[in-house]
């Protein structure tokens, strides 16, 4: 059995009110908002980000020394 075989004439128009009612506001919250300005980095800030421009480490006898 279907849903609305359960219900009234009354509680039938009361469902679809809220139905619509519910699908407007959807409609109204689902526009596009203002595109945020994009940040733009630099060829060098992606390096220094991504940690491609670090200093490297090495042990030479015990001792840890910048390459």
């Amino acid at each position: 059995m279907k849903f609305a075989d359960h219900l009234n004439i009354e509680q039938i128009r009361k469902f679809n009110q809220l139905r619509y009612t519910s699908r407007n506001q959807k409609e109204k919250k689902s526009k596009p908002l203002v595109k945020q300005k994009q940040e733009r980095f630099s060829h060098r800030d992606l390096l220094i980000l991504m940690g491609t421009r670090r200093d490297t480490y090495k042990r030479v006898n015990g001792a840890v020394r910048r390459r």
